[in-house]
């Protein structure tokens, strides 16, 4: 530990580091006050690291009471500011898409389940992100981790949306070591890039280990004297539930079997995040750097996650899909060790980091984000009332919904949510709305689960006073139909607003074979004809070759497609 405390910071284009990132245990059990000094002012911008995990439950962190250990977050967040009322969205793609954009889904046409890794579409050309908007602000830009927001295109990809480097998957999960992802039979390739190109030579590393690495390589190459937005969105906790033997180990007596990996991987997830606050120490960056930890979705529960005692899981439109884990750790916070529950959502990070970094927003800019640094830095207000969760028009309609249901003002067979004040309306079909218990019982899920679930849902109208009742237990929409109908109005305002969906249809051009193997960008302008001349002859081969197994392949097909939608 001595000889780490008096190493040098290394040059400008050094990668060299004195320990092993790889190995959380050679680490210090937390980092020190390696050279700490609280300054007057911050003499820059500050730096800006934003950590997003992939799926993790609300209940899947220490401080919340899990049975998982997470130690480096219970302390950042301990030191820093809790956000107990922060929403997110309740899935991959959405979520990402309004990080980087402060826009609601319906402004960006992606109002519709996640990106596919086949389907010509990514976050919209014309919106500027927030990397592109640092950059404008003198920020260095990097990314590392899961991007998931289209790359059919290279003018898709992280490199021409913001970020000047990029390490990480394109697609919504890979398999955490060789890093392939199949979308399908026989439709497989590989995924992990490193800027614009095929990273085949980081094959075997463990992602979140590497991601660890990447992230505090760039810190020891940059210099603290430049404003740096880091941007870390961690692959785990998603399937496929893999991890080091060693955390494993740990979780040794934990009965159900997936949570007993879902368990080990969340905790090699903190100790990476340990590394990356023990290099920003270390490297000059922590004194002025505000470092913001926050969940991508709801946990899914079928895979080891819990978001008890919320109702519902990922995918679905109940607090338990959408209320998200988040804190801030930062020296500059004027009122530190504390919980916010001022009203957050994550479009709020767009206008809120833009004004951290000294650049501007304005009306013209179409943002539905608001600049909430007040809110988490001082305790006041949130300027924020009221949230959209999303209107989604293709999704199934409820059968028991109607137009006549929502009193001629909005047709309760569409999917939505919507928060205002502290009321929380939902119409269509929400998702799954059961209350998950941890998975803690070997032969989970089991008989005795079935007291929680709602088996059999007649009605497409909701209304809850999440306020009085975080859990969705007490619903009053026959008792307040007054707020039934000012929230359906106010669906219809912002249904008034939306940009058509975006959901286009598989192309057989995307499939890996046609990019030596891997996934990435297929389609150019010169290229379309020709391209996809060879799909459908490609494809015309296969069905000859492997006709005997189109009803087994039909059937897995819509096998992903039934629980893609959330319905078993």
């Amino acid at each position: 530990l001595c000889d780490i405390l008096s190493v040098q910071r290394p040059s400008m284009f050094s990668f060299d580091l004195s320990w092993d990132w790889a190995k959380p245990s050679l680490v210090a059990d937390w980092p020190g006050e390696v050279g700490e000094q609280r300054s007057a002012a911050p003499p820059q911008p500050p730096h800006i690291i934003f950590i997003l995990t992939d799926d993790q439950g609300y209940h899947d962190v220490g401080y919340h009471g899990s049975d998982i250990e997470t130690p480096t977050l219970d302390r950042l967040a301990a030191k820093g500011v809790k956000l107990e009322n922060y929403y997110i969205q309740p899935i991959c793609t959405p979520s990402r898409s309004q990080l980087l954009t402060g826009r609601y889904q319906i402004h960006t046409g992606l109002q519709h389940s996640i990106i596919r890794p086949r389907q010509p579409n990514c976050l919209p050309l014309d919106q500027v992100t927030l990397p592109q908007k640092l950059q404008e602000a003198g920020y260095s830009t990097h990314m590392v981790g899961k991007w998931h927001l289209g790359f059919y295109r290279k003018e898709c990809l992280p490199t021409r949306r913001g970020f000047d480097t990029f390490l990480g998957s394109l697609t919504g999960n890979v398999d955490y070591y060789t890093y392939d992802n199949c979308d399908g039979p026989g439709v497989c390739g590989f995924d992990l890039h490193e800027g614009e190109n095929v990273a085949w030579g980081l094959s075997g590393q463990y992602s979140t280990m590497l991601y660890a690495q990447r992230a505090s390589h760039i810190l020891a190459s940059h210099s603290p004297q430049r404003p740096l937005f880091l941007y870390v969105a961690f692959q785990a906790v998603h399937t496929p539930l893999q991890s080091p033997r060693e955390y494993l180990y740990r979780y040794r007596t934990m009965g159900n079997v997936a949570r007993r990996k879902y368990a080990a991987m969340v905790t090699c997830m903190d100790e990476a995040v340990r590394n990356i606050t023990w290099a920003l120490k270390r490297y000059g960056f922590y004194n002025n750097s505000v470092i913001i930890f926050s969940s991508d979705n709801g946990g899914q529960t079928f895979s080891g996650g819990s978001n008890w005692p919320l109702r519902g899981r990922k995918g679905t439109y109940w607090e338990g899909g959408v209320r998200g884990l988040g804190f801030v750790h930062s020296p500059l916070l004027k009122r530190k060790q504390r919980t916010s529950r001022a009203l957050m959502h994550i479009t709020d990070w767009y206008p809120t980091l833009v004004g951290l970094a000294g650049g501007t927003t304005s009306a013209a800019d179409g943002l539905d984000g608001y600049d909430v640094w007040p809110a988490i830095s001082e305790g006041r207000a949130s300027p924020r009332t009221e949230i959209l969760h999303n209107i989604d028009p293709l999704y199934n309609h409820a059968q028991h919904g109607s137009l006549e249901g929502g009193f001629g003002i909005w047709n309760t067979a569409v999917q939505a949510a919507i928060r205002v004040g502290e009321w929380k309306l939902l119409t269509g079909d929400p998702g799954y709305g059961d209350w998950i218990p941890p998975q803690t019982l070997a032969t989970f899920p089991g008989s005795w689960w079935n007291l929680e679930r709602m088996a059999s849902v007649r009605q497409a109208v909701w209304l809850f006073n999440i306020s009085a009742d975080p859990y969705e237990r007490e619903d009053l929409a026959g008792q307040r139909p007054d707020v039934v109908r000012t929230l359906l109005a106010r669906l219809a305002e912002y249904n008034r607003t939306a940009i058509p969906v975006r959901y286009p249809a598989e192309n057989p051009r995307a499939h890996p074979d046609f990019n030596g193997g891997a996934w990435g960008p297929w389609a150019s302008d010169e290229e379309e004809e020709e391209e996809e001349g060879r799909a459908r002859s490609f494809f015309r081969g296969r069905r000859k070759k492997k006709c005997k197994i189109c009803k087994l392949r039909s059937f897995f097909r819509k096998l992903n497609t039934r629980l893609m939608s959330q319905r078993i």
